[in-house]
């Protein structure tokens, strides 16, 4: 299986609001790196427990408008165009690392100050 197909279907399940079967695709002691880079989360667990919050984390009206994936190597970068409430479109990239066929890292890279005026 390609890795950008896993992401995609990562990114299918966040939108199903199926967080365990999102969560399948990580390794247990996997990071999760937030926007700003300065909140990181560790281990699959503590991952799935934030996921719970998701609509906190997002601005409101938050709604992905287009999704591309680019793959090389054990990466992969989605590029996703988006809109909310307060912004009618932005983008956002989220870098996933792979060891095999599992994400052992996800970063996300937002306009920092764009998205707290969201809020």
């Amino acid at each position: 299986m390609k890795l950008s197909d896993i992401v995609q279907r990562g990114w299918e399940s966040v939108g199903k609001g199926d967080f365990d079967a999102l969560v399948a695709d990580y390794t247990d002691d996997m990071t999760f790196v937030m926007p700003g880079q300065e909140d990181i989360l560790r281990g699959r667990r503590t991952f799935r427990k934030a996921l719970n919050n998701l609509g906190g984390l997002l601005p409101p009206g938050f709604e992905i408008t287009e999704l591309r994936q680019i793959e090389t190597g054990n990466e992969v970068v989605s590029i996703v165009e988006w809109k909310s409430d307060k912004m009618t479109a932005s983008q956002l990239s989220v870098l996933f690392q792979f060891e095999g066929e599992k994400i052992y890292e996800e970063r996300w890279f937002v306009d920092t100050e764009q998205w707290k005026s969201l809020f």
